[in-house]
Formats: structure tokens, sequence, C-alpha cells
């Protein structure tokens, strides 16, 4: 039996609109304009040819179609959530797609997903390193871990790791005829460019000009020297004794706690970009998604 009824979008403003009584609160929770809660409810009555509401000055008045319309959607819509969220208990296990910048994958996620496996044998973890935005929407992915300002319109996005900017190199170069002991000795050695982040963002991000000023140095060439992208290579030619990097903390903290880096002077820049993890509002309490969000915060937190 088909069943003839007026579009879900205009359905669902009308039933917003008239628990909130108000196209402002309405468009807030769908997240569209006020002007397009409007525009649907107009539609629905043109639609069912009855007037639902009575627009008054300062809000909104069901009428007694309203009146009687608006129970039977209210159910409705519950009954569907609830159908939903039934599915909700078939994925406690299974597989889960986390999409990843690669160098934080190869630094800092992937040394520690023998825990998560120990914890969560039942699910099946697949890691996505690219530096490509993913459109969740379009990709069969979960969760993502993006590197920015936190803002994502429409997605949850918890905050997981902040950074800082400062020098590392080779425990070599603190000896030779040229020693790292102090900031001006930088001019003997070769700067190493992390170029991944002309990739990744829109905007500026601090470069050895910003720290060598941080750390009141002046007359050393800030551009010259080789530049690479992903951040892991150039943090791999800095272990290699290749010259010195900027490393950001979260990248290098496996290296220096283990004296493959060092850490040659004080001074660091504070980034206002911070490491979040992303994912639909709708996807958030899903168990497998809430169980990695629960293991991968606690280790950040550590």
């Amino acid at each position: 039996m088909v069943r003839r009824l007026p579009p879900l979008n205009a359905l669902r403003a009308f039933e917003a609109a008239g628990r909130h009584l108000s196209f402002t609160k309405a468009a807030a929770e769908l997240h569209v304009t006020p002007a397009a809660v409007s525009h649907q409810v107009k539609a629905l009555e043109d639609t069912l040819g009855v007037k639902l509401f009575r627009r008054l000055t300062r809000g909104l008045l069901l009428t007694d179609a309203g009146q009687a319309l608006l129970p039977g959607l209210g159910k409705g819509f519950d009954g569907l959530a609830d159908a939903v969220e039934g599915l909700s208990g078939l994925e406690d296990g299974g597989v889960l797609t986390v999409s990843v910048l690669q160098s934080l994958a190869a630094k800092w996620l992937v040394p520690r997903l023998d825990r998560f496996h120990a914890a969560h044998p039942d699910i099946d973890l697949r890691v996505s390193s690219t530096i490509r935005l993913v459109d969740f929407a379009r990709d069969d992915v979960d969760l993502a871990i993006r590197y920015g300002r936190g803002r994502w319109p429409g997605l949850r996005a918890d905050l997981m790791l902040t950074e800082e900017l400062f020098p590392v190199c080779s425990p070599a170069l603190l000896e030779g005829p040229h020693p790292l002991k102090e900031p001006d000795d930088l001019r003997h050695h070769t700067l190493l460019h992390d170029e991944s982040w002309k990739v990744v963002f829109i905007g500026d991000f601090p470069e050895w000009s910003a720290w060598l000023e941080t750390a009141g140095v002046g007359d050393i060439d800030a551009t010259h020297g080789p530049g690479m992208s992903p951040s892991a290579m150039v943090i791999q030619a800095a272990i290699d004794g290749q010259g010195v990097a900027l490393g950001r903390s979260v990248l290098v903290e496996a290296d220096l706690a283990d004296g493959r880096l060092v850490k040659p002077f004080e001074p660091t820049i504070p980034l206002d970009y911070a490491y979040y993890l992303v994912c639909p509002e709708s996807a958030a309490e899903r168990p497998k998604v809430a169980a990695f969000r629960q293991w991968i915060m606690a280790e950040a937190g550590r």
C-alpha cells in the first residue's frame, strides 16, 4: 500500500516549529535558517490546504488543524528515532574506520594501537591515512582526527591534543665543530622546513622566522634549507642528523623520550592549532564510536 505523504522536510519543519512555537528555535534545532522553516511550513499548508499556525507579532499559535496534526507527527518522529537507535546495538563490534593525518598516524596513533586492540578485540580498526579532508556524507569513515581550531559546523569536535613548536635535532649536533649550545649557533647548521602546513592549512603557520624572533636571534636566513612534507619526513631528517627541525610537540614526543632527538633550546611557540576527534553528531554515541573516543581521549590525557 503506497502512503501518500507531504515532503518529509516540511513535516519536520512544522513539527519542530510546533513544539517550540518559534521558527527561530526550530531553525536552530534543524540547522537551517528561520526563513527556510517558514518556507517549508508554508509549503506544507499549501499541500494540505489548511492553515497550521496563526502568526502573531510576538510568536506563533497553533490553529485547530495544527493542534490536531502535531501529536501524531511527534509520535511518528519518535518512532523513527527509536528504529534508527535500535540499530546501534548491532554495532558494538565490527569495522571502525578512522581518518588520520599521515604523520600523526605514524608518530603517535599507530604505536598505541595494541592497547586499543587489547581493550576492544571485537572492533576491527581501519586507519585511513590521508591529508584530504574527509566528507562523512560521502566517505566510508566513522571518525576523523583533524588538525585545526575546532570549528567544523555540524560536527562534534572533541579537543584531543594541543601543541608547541620548538627546535629538535640529533644528539650528535650537540657536539662537533659547531655544537648547538645557544640559539645563535643555528647559523652554522641546516634549517629543515616542514611544508605540510601548506597543504593542510589555510592561513599562517609559525616557521623558522617566527621562532628565531621569539628567541631573539637575528641575521640568520630563516628561509634557507630543504623543505619536506609530511612532517614525519622532516622529523626523520632531523633524527638522521641532516639539520635542525621545528618539531611539533605531539609528533616528536616519542623520539625525545627515546633519545633519538633532543631539544637544544628552551624557547617554544604555543600553537593555535590542535588535534580534534571529529564525527557527525548523529554517530557520536554509537557503541564502537564511543568506545574509540573514550580510549583515545584517555591516551591523549596520559
